[in-house]
């Protein structure tokens, strides 16, 4: 097994059966280099003791939320911001019930709440339990919440029983936290650039044309690319949302001024263009505000096509631009016609006709279409965007590495 150092993992143990294998997963990461630092459950302590936790991971353990000696330190934060990642395990069914509410009712939970990092749940529990609907709305909720999960396995339990629900084998855990820790130290010598939200163009001062565009597509995805590891900048529209602070953002108005932020940001190794730029500005623009008495016609001219100047772009051209196609109608045909005339390397097509999905919503539907891959199409069912984030840029991290 690679030895990785200087990795600092932040390990919470909650109540069950499978806690002693949380002690043999510590004890694997510190023979690797891993610096471990661990919450106990109040649950936890039924099955382990902090003294053989602390002796394996030779860092401390934390119990309590509100502890005299840590007050200062405010735990909750502090142990959320010194680690690279949290891994949860076991996480039992009451642990993910608890998450799916938002619970902050012990440090354990409070510091989840908290983290801006990639948190990993093992879950381990009885099958019966893990094949309840409950749980698989909960699973289902903390997937688009946007943890991961390692595990459950089929076996023998604890409990005499046979099936799904078994906590994953130590090794397993490893592998699993070694590869995402890699593949993120490797992510973040790659830049990626991503555009967001819509674009004013103003008529006077006080009056713009824009369009319904949310950014929330967006911004999911430059927090998905951020969290594995890549080198980030947003470029965004107006919006009302907000971003991590290890993003940079650049703040626009207009469809000008994304077009030479954008500049300013290339070269780059990826490029996602989800934001609804518009496709016109008005020529004769007032300086002062239109009164109601004023006859006044709107005169218009194109606005440059930021996606088409970057994608045509042969000497900072990179290496995978994605261009977004929001339609109302025929949207394979304008897809793909979008994707060869603008020379992109994939063309993601949402119908924004929809009233469940696409601008304003928290959901979105789309087809990706690639341009050089043997399918040259892929459905992405509908899902929150944090979700539908997730999955492109899985596949991103498939074509860039």
């Amino acid at each position: 097994m690679k030895n990785i150092l200087s990795k600092k993992i932040l390990f919470i143990i909650c109540g069950g059966v499978s806690a002693y294998k949380s002690l043999e997963t510590i004890r694997l990461f510190r023979k690797n280099g891993f610096e471990i630092k661990t919450i106990l459950t109040k649950a936890a302590k039924e099955f382990v003791t902090p003294l053989s936790v602390a002796s394996l991971s030779q860092g401390k353990v934390y119990e309590d939320l509100f502890s005299l000696e840590n007050e200062t330190e405010m735990d909750h934060i502090s142990l959320s911001r010194w680690a690279d990642v949290v891994v949860v395990a076991p996480a039992t069914a009451n642990t993910l019930s608890k998450l799916s509410m938002g619970s902050s009712e012990d440090l354990a939970a409070a510091v989840i709440l908290a983290s801006n990092k990639q948190i990993f749940l093992v879950p381990a529990m009885n099958v019966r339990m893990w094949e309840h609907q409950s749980t698989k709305n909960n699973f289902k909720i903390l997937k688009d919440y946007g943890y991961k999960f390692i595990g459950p396995e089929i076996g023998d339990m604890a409990c005499g029983e046979y099936g799904e629900g078994k906590m994953s084998e130590p090794l397993n855990i490893f592998n699993e936290i070694s590869n995402y820790l890699n593949l993120k130290k490797k992510n973040n010598k790659i830049k990626a650039l991503v555009t967001a939200g819509p674009t004013n163009e103003y008529i006077d001062p006080v009056r713009f044309i824009t369009n319904k565009s949310s950014g929330k597509q967006g911004y999911q995805l430059a927090k998905s690319l951020s969290k594995r590891g890549f080198d980030t900048t947003l470029i965004s529209g107006p919006t009302n949302l907000d971003i991590e602070d290890n993003i940079k953002l650049i703040k626009v108005q207009t469809a000008k001024e994304m077009f030479e932020a954008t500049q300013k940001n290339l070269p780059t190794d990826i490029a996602v263009f989800t934001a609804a730029v518009a496709d016109f500005k008005i020529v004769n623009q007032k300086k002062n505000k239109i009164k109601k008495n004023e006859d006044f016609f709107l005169k218009f001219e194109k606005n440059i096509d930021i996606l088409n100047y970057v994608s045509k772009h042969n000497s900072m051209r990179p290496k995978l631009v994605i261009g977004f196609a929001a339609e109302t109608d025929e949207l394979e045909k304008n897809a793909t016609t979008k994707l060869s005339d603008k020379n992109c390397d994939w063309i993601i097509a949402n119908d924004v006709s929809k009233k469940d999905a696409g601008f304003n919503s928290d959901h979105n539907e789309v087809t990706i279409y690639y341009k050089d891959k043997k399918i040259q199409k892929e459905n992405l069912s509908l899902k929150k965007k944090s979700e539908i984030a997730e999955e492109i840029v899985d596949r991103i991290v498939a074509q860039i590495n």
